[in-house]
C-alpha cells in the first residue's frame, strides 16, 4: 500500500498519534504488581475512547490455530513477541515487558511497540533496551525514498553489533496502511542496496527485535507467543513511519 495523497497521510498521522498516546499511557502503568491483563484492558479502553478499534484483537495469522485473543501483546522477559495478556502474569521488579499494539482509525492502521523495565533492572537489560531503541532510530534514518529495505536492515544490524546484541532474524518489519501487514517485509539485517526500493509515500512499520542470547526462537504452547530458546531476555521497539524524499516521518510518537 502506497500512501500518496495528503488526505491519506493525514489519516495515518491521526491513527499514529492516538496509538502513541495509548502506548505512552500503558507503558507508564507497567509497574510491579500490575497484571498484563490489566494493561491490555487499559489499552483497549483508550483505543475505543479515541474512536478507534484494536486490530490485534481476533487477528487471524497464517498458520495460527486460533485468532489472537487480545488487544495488546505483552511479552515478558524471554517472551519475544505476541505474548498473550493474562491475569496471572503479574509484573515484578526487574522484569522487561514489550508492549506491542495496533489500531485502526477511520480505516487507517498504525502499529507500534515499546519495551520497558519494571522498576530497577540489570545493567545488561538497560543496554539491551538502549541498543534496540537506537537501532529503531537508525532504521528510520535509513528509510528514505531511493534507499532500499536492505539499507534499513543493514543500519539496524550495525547497531546490534555495536551493542554486542543479537538480531532475532526470524521476525521483522512490514508495510502497513489499510491493513495491518502489507508488503514489503523488512528484515532487521541485510546488505546495503539490497531488497525493495523505497518510494515517497510508502508507509512502513519498522521493528528491531534484539536479545542477549543466540537469537533462536520457538513458538510457545499457546500457539502465539514466541520465546527465546535459551531463555535470554528480548526487547522490541516499533514505529509506523511515512517514507519521504528527505527522510521519514514518525507518526506513532
Amino acid at each position: 500500500m502506497i500512501i500518496k495523497t495528503d488526505t491519506e497521510r493525514e489519516g495515518m498521522r491521526r491513527a499514529g498519534r492516538l496509538l502513541g498516546e495509548v502506548l505512552r499511557d500503558v507503558a507508564a502503568h507497567a509497574t510491579a504488581g500490575t497484571s498484563t491483563l490489566e494493561l491490555n484492558d487499559r489499552a483497549e479502553a483508550l483505543i475505543r475512547a479515541g474512536g478507534a478499534s484494536p486490530v490485534f484483537l481476533n487477528y487471524v495469522a497464517e498458520g495460527a490455530r486460533t485468532p489472537y485473543p487480545a488487544t495488546l501483546c505483552t511479552s515478558v522477559n524471554d517472551e519475544v513477541v505476541h505474548g498473550i495478556p493474562l491475569s496471572k502474569m503479574v509484573l515484578k521488579d526487574g522484569d522487561i515487558i514489550s508492549l506491542d499494539c495496533g489500531l485502526s482509525l477511520d480505516g487507517f492502521v498504525s502499529d507500534s511497540a515499546v519495551s520497558v523495565v519494571v522498576g530497577k533492572g540489570s545493567e545488561a537489560d538497560a543496554a539491551l533496551l538502549e541498543g534496540t531503541r537506537k537501532a529503531l532510530a537508525a532504521g528510520i534514518a535509513a528509510a528514505r525514498a531511493g534507499n532500499t529495505t536492505g539499507d534499513i536492515g543493514h543500519a539496524i544490524e550495525e547497531v546490534a553489533k555495536r551493542y554486542k546484541l543479537t538480531v532475532v532474524r526470524d521476525l521483522g518489519g512490514h508495510g502497513t496502511g489499510k491493513l495491518l501487514h502489507e508488503a514489503p517485509y523488512i528484515a532487521n539485517f541485510g546488505a546495503k542496496g539490497s531488497g525493495e526500493r523505497l518510494v515517497d509515500g510508502m508507509v512502513l512499520a519498522l521493528e528491531p527485535i534484539f536479545t542477549h542470547g543466540s537469537g533462536a526462537i520457538k513458538l510457545g504452547g499457546d500457539g502465539w507467543t514466541y520465546l527465546t530458546r535459551d531463555h535470554s531476555h528480548a526487547a522490541h521497539f516499533e514505529h509506523t513511519i511515512i517514507v519521504g524524499a528527505h527522510g521519514s516521518e514518525i507518526v506513532t510518537k
